[in-house]
């Protein structure tokens, strides 16, 4: 959004300003007789989203309602992985759950890009693997080991599909994928 800070209410009197330099009271604007919080405003490098669908000029379609746009117009760069890429989205897809191509500088089609999270309307959690992801997660010896196999050691994203998204994944209740012009 560009703006240098943002307020907030809530805070105020609250513990969590303590030791915070990024929080700071300071007078209302418009009623300087009251406090107001004011945080700084956060400005990522790099935001990376995995939506539905996009087009060819960048529009988004992530099929779920959620507050991207926000993220994406904070952040100096925005990435964007997408179960299928179309020469355009339709009038729907463009009127809901939508980014604009304007907030975004790349796009790669990269069907299974959520995994081992869900996808909308495409694909549910891998619970296993989430459970082996969090098992993991507990000891710093054993994530570098999960980061070696599903990361480091996945020449290509085919190569992580093929080894990690359990078989069927698409049908048997789902949404079948296809990836576009097929």
């Amino acid at each position: 959004m560009g703006v240098p800070y943002v307020p907030v209410l809530g805070l105020l009197g609250s513990d969590l300003l303590k030791g915070r330099k990024d929080m700071q009271v300071l007078p209302d604007p418009f009623d300087p007789a009251h406090k107001t919080v004011v945080v700084k405003a956060l400005r990522p490098e790099v935001a990376l989203f995995h939506g539905l669908k996009a087009d060819r000029a960048g529009n988004v379609h992530f099929g779920y309602e959620s507050d991207n746009v926000i993220l994406a117009e904070a952040s100096r760069r925005v990435l964007v992985t997408v179960e299928e890429v179309v020469d355009a989205l339709s009038e729907e897809e463009r009127a809901r759950t939508f980014l604009p191509g304007i907030l975004v500088d790349a796009v790669a089609d990269a069907r299974f890009g959520a995994h081992p999270a869900g996808c909308p309307d495409a694909y549910p959690v891998d619970d296993e693997h989430m459970a082996w992801y969090a098992a993991q997660s507990l000891d710093d010896a054993a994530f570098a080991d999960y980061l070696r196999q599903t990361v480091f050691e996945a020449p290509t994203h085919d190569a992580y599909v093929q080894r990690f998204v359990p078989e069927g994944w698409g049908q048997s209740g789902q949404r079948p994928l296809q990836v576009a012009g097929s």
